[in-house]
């Protein structure tokens, strides 16, 4: 890995987004989960575009969003600190406006990622993403840090989920711990549930104890 060195980390705003949704949909097009989502490739560019503009814009207005001083890099997260209640209807609705004919497919994963969230309070990372041409250089390691230590700070876990295993090692990395997996069904990939305990005098808190909540979008 080639080391940039210290890229400048800053809030994103609404001029940022243009640049950051093509960030989030060039950083998701490859993988197994996105193979799973949309087969076909170009169905998928057009529909991750669409996507994540509808994750950036919703993250700027409900979340915390971060990128660097060149807008190569975005990280998008929630503070978690209780159970967020979700407006299935409306959350369909737009996933059918975004998806078209694969909106089945997002309902299913949004679904089984919501019912296994965990309860304790934390921050929970959405979408991490470096622009392809800049990845292995440190950027989204970076990104991490700067929100690590403001979590460190307050005293709060993180969480997410890793969709591939080179994602799942570098969180390890940097200091997160493995909980069970998701098995999406209709033969879906695995998804890895990552978790960042708060400090202690032993090293980090473990995993938290989940009890899978039933939703229906």
């Amino acid at each position: 890995m080639t080391l940039t060195n210290n890229p400048v980390v800053r809030p994103a705003t609404e001029t940022d987004a243009g640049p950051l949704i093509a960030v989030l949909a060039e950083a998701f097009h490859e993988g197994p989960l996105a193979d799973w989502l949309i087969p076909d490739p170009t169905d998928r560019r057009t529909v991750y575009y669409r996507y994540f503009r509808d994750a950036l814009h919703h993250g700027l207005k409900h979340g915390q969003v971060h990128t660097t001083a060149d807008q190569t890099a975005v990280a998008i997260w929630y503070p978690r600190l209780e159970p967020t209640p979700t407006d299935t209807r409306e959350r369909l609705e737009a996933l059918e406006r975004i998806a078209g004919p694969y909106a089945p497919k997002f309902v299913l994963l949004e679904e089984m990622l919501d019912a296994f969230h965990p309860d304790e309070p934390h921050h929970y990372l959405a979408y991490l993403a470096v622009d392809p041409t800049r990845q292995n250089r440190g950027i989204g390691a970076a990104l991490l840090a700067h929100h690590h230590r403001r979590l460190d700070d307050l005293g709060l876990p993180a969480y997410l989920e890793a969709s591939n295993m080179r994602n799942r090692r570098l969180y390890l990395r940097l200091g997160y711990t493995a909980g069970p997996t998701i098995a999406l069904p209709t033969e879906g990939p695995v998804i890895w549930r990552m978790w960042r305990g708060t400090p202690t005098s032993g090293g980090r808190t473990p995993f938290p104890h989940t009890r899978p909540r039933r939703r229906s979008l």
